[in-house]
């Protein structure tokens, strides 16, 4: 509550996270009424994750290995210290994730593409957050996780990080565009791992013979969406397809999801996925997409704007340039709503602001921050 209040002083007073009156608008309709999009900032270089600071300020990354604040529409100068990334396809500077007790100790948490023996892999630091104006450093940095098996590829590598009820973090891995991988439990690609602050492995993740230590789940293609509900500590995901077959997951301890055994979609050129939709052992979908969408960035509802839409998923569309929510009962997928199709571009991440407005960032050579609101609010 302390961080609505001093987001919603900030705003009416004119500070850090202004409104800019010149900035540029688009509407949609909606089940909520008539949506504003107001563009806070623009000029950033494929921003790939959004986190919003206590402060009211905006922390975002760019692919090409930049961390950057947001303030009154300025994009702050380069935050030092970030890790070296190799920002090649769809590698680079990926996640960012506050800690919990973030404003006290400026403790984040960021992956990325990282090189090394035989190629590249995802990996995640811990650092400080120490800021100086719109800018600052990272200090304190530690490599607390990196995959196994390194490889050529440029594709795939997930990746978010949540932060659980118990402060074990949660890692999504994509298959490095090697489906093979997702299916093998020695080998990190292709699932989600679960990890202490530190990078240790909990005691109370599964013991599966065969399975790595640090994994949650397998069988995943690649994660780019992750969210966690608050009411119960559920983890929910969403993953890219193939050529339709975009996913929802609930993801839960020990389960396999099944890629590329099974599938809703085709290969790219046409050929069916493995043995078809379903196989006993391996999980379904709570929800997919056929066409795709290529989904990206994900967070429950729970705003007071919006109260027809408290518990319900929002995310955004990469190819299917949208913004989407998911109705949601309990684990239940009862509706789709799609707005502002085609008008803001590929959109990257979505969170939900402590005013409960939509704040999302889209993925382009001149990529925007944007704020998703009431008509007038």
């Amino acid at each position: 509550m302390a961080d609505c209040i001093r987001f919603i002083a900030a705003l009416l007073a004119g500070g850090a996270v202004a409104l800019s009156p010149a900035a540029a608008q688009e509407t949609a309709e909606s089940s909520a009424g008539q949506l504003e999009a107001t563009v806070l900032a623009d000029g950033l270089e494929h921003p790939w994750a959004l986190s919003i600071l206590p402060d009211g300020r905006f922390l975002v990354t760019e692919r090409p290995g930049r961390l950057r604040i947001i303030a009154d529409g300025v994009v702050g100068d380069p935050i030092e210290g970030v890790p070296d990334v190799v920002a090649q396809g769809q590698g680079g500077l990926l996640d960012v994730e506050l800690a919990p007790d973030f404003a006290q100790t400026g403790q984040l948490y960021l992956s990325f593409s990282e090189p090394g023996q035989g190629g590249t892999g995802t990996a995640v630091m811990a650092a400080k957050l120490e800021t100086n104006g719109n800018s600052g450093q990272l200090v304190d940095q530690a490599i607390i996780f990196r995959m196994n098996n390194f490889d050529g590829s440029t594709r795939h590598f997930g990746s978010r990080i949540v932060v659980g009820h118990d402060g074990n973090l949660f890692v999504t891995l994509g298959e490095r565009g090697n489906g093979a991988r997702a299916q093998n439990p020695a080998d990190l690609a292709g699932g989600v791992v679960r990890i202490a602050p530190d990078g240790s492995v909990p005691a109370d993740n599964p013991k599966i013979e065969g399975w790595a230590p640090e994994f949650w789940s397998i069988g995943h293609r690649n994660p780019q969406g992750a969210t966690l509900r608050e009411s119960d500590g559920a983890l929910f995901a969403v993953e890219h397809g193939a050529r339709g077959g975009d996913e929802l997951n609930l993801v839960e301890a020990g389960k396999n999801y099944g890629w590329p055994e099974i599938a809703y979609g085709t290969n790219y050129d046409g050929s069916p996925i493995g043995v078809g939709q379903a196989q006993p052992g391996l999980e379904q979908p709570i929800y997919y997409w056929d066409p795709s969408i290529s989904p990206s960035g994900l967070d429950f509802y729970e705003g007071e704007m919006f109260a027809d839409w408290q518990g319900d998923l929002v995310l955004g569309g990469l190819s299917g340039t949208v913004l989407v929510r998911l109705d949601m009962e309990g684990n239940e997928v009862v509706g789709e709503e799609r707005l502002f199709a085609g008008t803001l571009g590929r959109i990257r991440d979505v969170t939900v602001g402590p005013d409960g407005a939509l704040y999302l960032i889209t993925d382009a050579g001149n990529g925007q921050l944007i704020r998703v609101a009431r008509a007038g609010e």
